[in-house]
C-alpha cells in the first residue's frame, strides 16, 4: 500500500452522520477503508463467525446496554455505567467465573480494592503483579545505569510471567489494570484468555493520559 492511501480516519473531513462507515449513501475521502477495502470487509466478517461468534455479540449487546434513553433516539441517549461495571458484566454475559487482574506494583491499592470489588460480586480473582519472579532487570539485558535507581538490585516487570500464571490458572477473561508502555503490549500477546483493560498507566496525569489531549491548546501545548 502506498503511503498517500494509508487510512486516516481520525482526519476524516465529514460529519459523523454524513460518513460511509455510518452511512451507506455517505461521503468518504480517497483512503477511506470502509470505501477501499470491501474485501477486507468480507475476510473480517468470517473471522468473526469462525473464531468470535457469541463473544462479539455479548461485545455489542453491553455497550448498547451502556446507554439509557435509548427509545428516544441518538440524541436523547446518555451513558449510565462505568467501566468497572461493565466489565463484570460482560464477563458475566460470557460465562465467566474467574477473572484475571493483571497490575502494576504502582497501583497495588488500586488493585486490591478491585479485587475486593469483583469478588464481592461472585467472581474468583487470580491477580498478579508486575514484579513477579524477583528477577533482576540485568537478566534482560539492562546495565547497573539504565535502571531505575542506578547500582541497585531492581525487579523486573514481567508480564509475560503474569500471562503464564493466568493461562495455568485458566481465567477466562483477563483485565489489566496500569501496566506500562510496552509491558502491556507484551501480556496481551501472550495471555491465552481475551483481555480488556480496566485503567492505562499515566505517572505524571494520575493514569488519566487523555488530559494531555484535552489540554493541547493550553498547558501541554508543548507537545505540538
Amino acid at each position: 500500500m502506498e503511503n498517500g492511501n494509508l487510512s486516516n480516519c481520525a482526519a476524516c473531513p465529514y460529519p459523523l452522520a454524513e460518513r460511509l462507515c455510518r452511512n451507506p449513501e455517505g461521503k468518504a475521502p480517497q483512503e477511506c477503508p470502509t470505501k477501499a477495502f470491501p474485501e477486507l470487509a468480507r475476510e473480517g466478517m468470517l473471522i468473526y463467525h469462525e473464531r468470535y461468534g457469541d463473544f462479539a455479540c455479548q461485545a455489542s449487546i453491553q455497550e448498547a446496554e451502556g446507554y439509557v434513553g435509548r427509545d428516544l433516539g441518538y440524541q436523547r441517549v446518555r451513558p449510565c455505567k462505568t467501566r468497572i461495571e461493565e466489565i463484570a458484566e460482560f464477563a458475566r454475559k460470557l460465562g465467566v467465573r474467574r477473572l484475571g487482574l493483571a497490575f502494576c506494583v504502582g497501583l497495588r491499592l488500586e488493585a486490591r480494592a478491585v479485587a475486593r470489588l469483583y469478588q464481592g460480586w461472585g467472581f474468583e480473582v487470580v491477580s498478579v503483579i508486575c514484579k513477579v519472579g524477583g528477577i533482576d532487570k540485568e537478566e534482560i539485558g539492562l546495565s547497573g545505569e539504565q535502571k531505575i535507581v542506578p547500582g541497585q538490585p531492581e525487579a523486573m516487570c514481567n508480564p509475560v510471567l503474569q500471562a503464564l500464571v493466568m493461562n495455568r490458572a485458566g481465567t477466562g477473561l483477563n483485565v489489566l489494570l496500569g501496566l506500562c508502555v510496552g509491558h502491556d503490549a507484551m501480556f496481551l500477546k501472550e495471555s491465552m484468555a481475551p483481555c480488556t483493560v480496566l485503567a492505562v498507566k499515566d505517572r505524571v496525569l494520575g493514569h488519566n493520559p487523555l488530559a494531555a489531549v484535552y489540554n493541547l491548546e493550553s498547558y501541554y501545548r508543548s507537545l505540538k
